[in-house]
C-alpha cells in the first residue's frame, strides 16, 4: 500500500494537496545538498529493493508463502508504527491519545470512511504485485510498473481537471512505446522460465496494478482536500481498513490452504524482509519525499530501473538484449522528461518548435525574473527542502 506523505500526497502516485512554504532560514546549502542526495538514495533504494526481495523470495526453493499473508501482516506493522509514533506524539499519554483517535476516527467517522476505497484498491494492488513479480523478471516488471505514470495522469486530467504539457503528453506516449517494446521482447524470448511462471498473467497482474495505482491515488487526493489529518493518522486509517480487506481477501483466496497449514507456512528470513519492507519502507518514503521535488523523483525512478536491472543479471541471471535495452532507455526518457517543470518543459518545447534564437532577450531590456516550477498543485524549486502546508478551503 502506498504510504500517504505530508499534505495527504501517496509515495506511489505523486504530489497532493500542498503547497510549499517559505524554506527554514539560516538553512546551509550543504544540508540541502546533504537531504537531496538522502532523499535520493531512500527513493531509489525502497523501489529497488521492494521488487527485488519479493521476487527473491517467491523463486527460492521450498515452501511458498501465502501472497495474502504477507500483505496483511504488513498493514498490522505498518498502523502499530503509526499508532505508536501518535502516542509519542501525545508525549506518552494514554488516555489522550484514546481521546484523539476517538475523535478522529469515530466521531469523524465520515473522514475515516472516505478512506474505505482508496484502501481497498491498494490491498488489491499489493496483492497484484504479488501475482504480477512471481511471473515476470524483476527488471520487466519494474520497467512494465511506471505505466502508474499515465494511468495517473489519464486519472487526473478526466477526474481532477488537470491539463498537461504537449511535453508530458509525448513523455506519455514514450512511456507506452518504451513498455510495449519491452513486453515484446519478453513474449519473444525463449528462455527458461521458474516455478511454471506465466507472462500473461504477469502482464495481466500488472497493468491491473497500474489502473488500480493511478485511481486510488488520485481518488485519494481528491477526496482529501482540505482535510486536516496527519500523515501518521492517514497511515494509521488506511493500515485499520487494510488489515480488514486484506483478512477479507485471505479468506476469499487462500482461506482453506491458510487454515490447514497456518498463517505464516512458508515465511523464511527472506520473507520477513519483504513484510518489513512493504511496511516501514513506505513510511520511509513518506517522511524523506518532502525533501524530494519531481526532478528527483523521476530521476530516482530511472536509477532504480537501472539497478533493478543490473541486481536481476547477478541474482535471478536476466539477460539484457537490444530490445530490452531499447524499451528500458524509452521509459527512463520519459520518466525524466514527465517529470520536468511546466517552466522548463515549456522552454524545450518552444526551443524545439522556433530555435535557440526567438528567446533571446532584446538589447537593453531587463532579463525575466526566475519563475517557481509549478506542478499541479504543488510549487517546487529543485533539490531544496521545502515546508509543506495544507491548502486551506480547497
Amino acid at each position: 500500500m502506498a504510504a500517504v506523505g505530508a499534505g495527504g500526497t501517496t509515495a506511489a502516485t505523486g504530489p497532493g494537496v500542498v503547497s510549499v512554504g517559505a524554506l527554514e532560514p539560516g538553512t546551509s546549502s550543504a544540508a540541502h545538498r546533504r537531504l537531496k542526495y538522502m532523499s535520493l538514495a531512500v527513493l531509489v533504494v525502497q523501489n529497488a529493493s521492494l521488487i527485488l526481495s519479493i521476487r527473491y523470495a517467491r523463486t527460492l526453493p521450498g515452501d511458498r508463502f501465502f501472497a495474502t499473508t504477507a500483505v496483511v501482516m504488513a498493514e498490522v506493522l505498518k498502523g502499530l508504527t503509526c499508532l505508536l509514533l501518535l502516542f509519542a506524539q501525545k508525549r506518552g499519554n494514554l488516555k489522550h491519545l484514546v481521546l484523539f483517535l476517538h475523535e478522529a476516527v469515530l466521531v469523524q467517522y465520515v473522514d475515516t470512511l472516505k478512506l474505505a476505497v482508496p484502501s481497498l484498491i491498494y490491498t488489491l494492488q499489493n496483492n497484484l504485485q504479488y501475482v504480477a513479480i512471481s511471473n515476470l523478471p524483476a527488471a520487466t516488471f519494474q520497467v512494465t510498473y511506471q505505466l502508474k505514470i499515465l494511468t495517473t495522469a489519464l486519472f487526473s486530467v478526466l477526474m481532477l481537471n488537470r491539463s498537461l504539457s504537449r511535453l508530458q503528453w509525448a513523455s506519455l506516449l514514450l512511456l507506452f512505446t518504451g513498455v510495449a517494446i519491452v513486453q515484446a521482447q519478453q513474449a519473444g524470448s525463449g528462455g527458461p522460465r521458474l516455478l511454471d511462471q506465466n507472462p500473461g498473467a504477469g502482464l495481466a497482474a500488472v497493468v491491473a496494478s497500474c489502473l488500480s495505482s493511478g485511481f486510488a491515488g488520485v481518488y485519494f487526493e481528491k477526496i482529501l482536500k482540505g482535510s486536516s489529518g496527519s500523515v501518521w493518522l492517514r497511515n494509521l486509517q488506511l493500515g485499520l481498513f487494510g488489515t480488514a480487506l486484506g483478512l477479507v481477501g485471505l479468506w476469499w483466496a487462500e482461506g482453506t490452504a491458510v487454515a490447514r497449514r497456518g498463517f505464516f507456512f512458508g515465511y523464511t528470513p527472506a520473507v520477513w524482509g519483504v513484510v518489513l519492507n512493504q511496511a516501514f519502507g513506505g513510511l520511509l518514503v513518506a517522511v524523506v519525499v518532502k525533501y524530494a521535488d519531481n526532478i528527483l523523483k523521476g530521476f530516482a525512478t530511472s536509477l532504480s530501473i537501472v539497478l533493478s536491472t543490473v541486481a536481476s543479471i547477478r541474482l535471478f541471471g536476466f539477460h539484457v538484449d537490444p530490445l530490452f535495452a531499447l524499451g528500458a532507455g524509452l521509459v527512463i526518457g520519459a520518466v525524466y522528461l514527465y517529470s520536468l517543470p511546466r517552466s522548463t518543459a515549456k522552454a524545450i518545447a518552444s526551443t524545439s518548435a522556433s530555435g535557440p534564437c526567438m528567446h533571446q532577450q532584446p538589447p537593453g531590456q531587463p532579463p525575466p525574473p526566475q519563475l517557481s516550477s509549478h506542478r499541479g498543485d504543488l510549487i517546487t524549486e529543485p533539490f531544496l527542502p521545502k515546508l509543506l502546508t495544507k491548502v486551506k478551503g480547497s
